[in-house]
């Protein structure tokens, strides 16, 4: 006799996994730092905006802090809540915590052997970044030309 099978909610059970970020957007002089992501990684051979996990009971200052510090041997001075957003890949939902890094001690490095380079923000259109980081090159750029008008 056959039984009847109940839909899966594994679906239910199991969404897909998310992830909480904190994002440094690493000014100089109408540049920002981008680091390259490792091909191995989700959106590997990716340049993206710099920093990482926030781990459970951290606040997203310092998380950013420690991420930078970690990742580019530099230490936050300033920063500011820049903007907050969220990409749903297939694979995972990330929100982007992302902050506008204004000051800091130390000369960036890729301490985990990432490549880095500082690109003018209107060129940002010109490399390959992850999805997610798209809305971010368009609010910088959106800046950078209301700067020039005033």
């Amino acid at each position: 006799m056959a039984s009847l099978a109940k839909p899966s909610s594994s679906k239910l059970l199991n969404p897909r996994p998310q992830l909480h970020v904190a994002v440094g957007v690493i000014l100089r002089q109408q540049h920002v730092l981008l680091a390259l992501r490792s091909a191995s990684q989700h959106q590997g051979g990716k340049w993206e905006f710099p920093g990482g996990k926030v781990e459970q009971a951290e606040t997203v200052a310092a998380a950013l802090s420690r991420e930078l510090k970690e990742e580019l041997a530099i230490t936050v001075t300033a920063a500011e809540p820049f903007m907050l957003l969220t990409h749903s890949y297939p694979e995972r939902e990330v929100t982007l915590d992302i902050w506008l890094v204004t000051a800091f001690t130390g000369s960036p490095e890729g301490l985990e052997g990432q490549p880095l380079q500082w690109v003018n923000i209107a060129d940002l259109p010109t490399i390959t970044l992850p999805e997610a980081n798209l809305p971010i090159v368009q609010k910088l750029q959106k800046l950078q030309k209301l700067q020039q008008l005033l």
